[in-house]
């Protein structure tokens, strides 16, 4: 039973090849039925035609015994022994082929059919009247218990009754319908692997504007396009119309979420700068509340100026190359802790580009490279993974790495493993959520290393 849930084009194929087999099996029965029918209707054909010419020749005289007014033994009734005999039975003398070479014939009884005499001639220029067909039989014949097919004939002959029967191998009516049904066979073969072929390209001919579309969708998903092509075959437009509206409904609903978000920072932006002059008044031990309050305003500003760039620029992405952007925050976080000489590896190639913008590159990237710089031992590697739409970023470092407990608390806001450094927990928080905002991913696993491994998947952008 085929799933509800399997592929379409295996549906349709396996589908179509049980029809496919079933009318092959249907076809070759009724085929192999009608040669029969034919082969078997030549046969008979031939034994009529000698059963009507030895009634036409048959005399009786007063006695009652019966004869032949001329010879019957002709092809292919002259071969001894072969299968093709004919007799004629009367009341006090039997009459048989020169084939039977002396033996006899023990046909079934068919002595319960009616006895008709030969029709008179018909009048010059008329056709023959209508007459009893020989009856059909099939029985062993006298020579190694052969089977024969039998016609067998009841007639009245000057007044008596006689019974003329002419047979033929079974083998005749076999031996040509097995070898029409090997050429049958043959030619059914033919027939079923050109019909399978010719479903197999029809349905990869018939599911490629399935594969456009999800090709199309791709598209869209990777930011390459804002909707699905509307020129679609009319089984699959209702589906792409469906999915365009989807689309412009997400779009928006993202554009409202936005808006929202702007006036939420609007509405923060005021009551922080009053805190911040507020602060200032302070004594000098509020120091630390106002770089608090000059990091939360600088969030703010940071995601108002998105929200604001991506209400502008609509659902375009924009193209970072990530090479030398690892270059040049390895570069800094290098001088920042020199006093480590930490060995920096970076293995992104040079044109690896994701699509994503320029400053949410750096923010996710500097906070990774950031803690790998901070609890490496000696040695920090950037490495890349290209998949069909998408990059795997791998950041792995030397130190001392996470339990899987802490793995699973790292991305959480708020959440720091280590109260001695300093910090606020939000950055791989943040990183995550920037990550999946380009619909990608954060991960974290133990390094070959004996550190931490990061992953962020991002949309990828191609290689320039």
């Amino acid at each position: 039973m085929i799933s509800q849930y399997a592929s379409l084009g295996r549906r349709l194929m396996i589908g179509a090849g049980v029809f496919i087999t079933v009318a092959l099996i249907v076809a070759a029965i009724l085929i192999s039925f009608v040669l029969h029918r034919f082969v078997q209707g030549q046969i008979d054909q031939r034994l009529d035609a000698q059963i009507l010419f030895l009634a036409s020749m048959l005399e009786a005289d007063g006695t009652g015994n019966i004869r032949l007014a001329g010879s019957a033994d002709g092809p292919p009734f002259d071969r001894r022994r072969h299968g093709w005999y004919w007799q004629v039975s009367g009341p006090k003398n039997v009459l048989r082929s020169r084939s039977l070479d002396g033996a006899e014939l023990a046909p079934p009884d068919i002595s319960n059919r009616p006895l008709r005499p030969p029709p008179p001639p018909p009048p010059i220029g008329e056709d023959p009247p209508p007459r009893e067909r020989p009856a059909p039989a099939d029985g062993k014949g006298p020579y190694d218990d052969r089977m024969l097919h039998f016609r067998i004939l009841n007639v009245a002959a000057s007044g008596v009754p006689v019974t003329i029967v002419a047979s033929a191998p079974r083998d005749a009516v076999r031996g040509p319908l097995w070898e029409a049904m090997r050429t049958l066979a043959l030619s059914l073969a033919v027939l079923g692997i050109a019909l399978i072929s010719a479903m197999l390209i029809q349905v990869r001919l018939g599911l490629r504007p399935l594969e456009r579309l999800r090709q199309a969708v791709a598209d869209v998903r990777a930011g390459l396009r804002d909707k699905v092509p509307d020129a679609q075959p009319g089984e699959v437009q209702p589906l792409a119309a469906e999915l365009n509206a989807l689309l412009v409904q997400n779009a928006t609903n993202l554009e409202r979420a936005r808006k929202h978000v702007s006036n939420l920072a609007h509405g923060l932006k005021t009551p922080l700068a009053t805190l911040a002059i507020a602060l200032q008044k302070q004594p000098s031990g509020s120091d630390d509340l106002h770089g608090l309050v000059v990091l939360m305003d600088r969030r703010i500003r940071h995601h108002l100026g998105r929200a604001r760039s991506a209400a502008l620029g609509g659902p375009v992405r924009t193209r970072t190359v990530i090479a030398p952007r690892v270059a040049d925050l390895g570069l800094v976080l290098g001088k920042v802790n020199a006093d480590k000489a930490i060995d920096f590896v970076n293995h992104i190639p040079v044109g690896l580009a994701v699509a994503c913008e320029q400053q949410d590159v750096d923010e996710m990237l500097g906070n990774v490279l950031e803690n790998a710089f901070a609890w490496c031992r000696s040695k920090v590697v950037v490495e890349s993974r290209e998949e069909t739409r998408s990059v795997d970023l791998v950041i792995e470092d030397d130190g001392p790495g996470l339990s899987p407990e802490q793995m699973s608390q790292a991305t959480q806001a708020g959440q720091r493993l280590d109260e001695s450094s300093p910090g606020f927990g939000f950055g791989l928080s943040i990183t995550r959520e920037l990550a999946e905002l380009y619909a990608g991913s954060l991960s974290l696993d133990r390094s070959p290393l004996g550190g931490l491994r990061v992953t962020i998947l991002l949309p990828s952008a191609g290689l320039e």
